[in-house]
């Protein structure tokens, strides 16, 4: 099984009675270790879209949107739509924060604005 997270209510803190939400990825880190590596944020906002629409973030999954966002900061951008897969995030490059996030179904049909660029990976 790998390293899945959905943001439970504070981020990457087990759940007394549930299984960890922070697993051991089998390197010696974990998946919170990782994540702070990554100088990659996720704002209140983010957290809860992610909860609330399900979307599952792994070890791999994190390292390529902080790779995304060190591309988009590497050309001065300032507020990048990532595509991955099948979600879409929005993140302030220059805070290292993911604003928001939606998965495939709340994608279709929207208009992102206040971006200047995109990063698709």
């Amino acid at each position: 099984m790998t390293d899945k997270i959905y943001f439970p209510e504070p981020i990457l803190q087990p759940t007394p009675g549930r299984d960890r939400a922070v697993k051991d990825t089998g390197k010696g880190k974990s998946f919170e270790e990782i994540l702070k590596q990554q100088s990659l944020k996720f704002s209140a906002h983010a957290k809860e879209r992610i909860a609330h629409r399900k979307i599952p973030l792994d070890v791999n999954q994190i390292q390529r949107i902080n790779s995304a966002v060190e591309k988009a900061a590497a050309k001065g951008a300032k507020d990048s739509l990532i595509l991955m897969d099948n979600l879409a995030l929005i993140v302030s490059v220059k805070n290292r924060t993911v604003v928001t996030a939606m998965d495939g179904k709340s994608i279709r049909g929207n208009v992102f604005t206040n971006i200047d660029s995109a990063v698709i990976i």
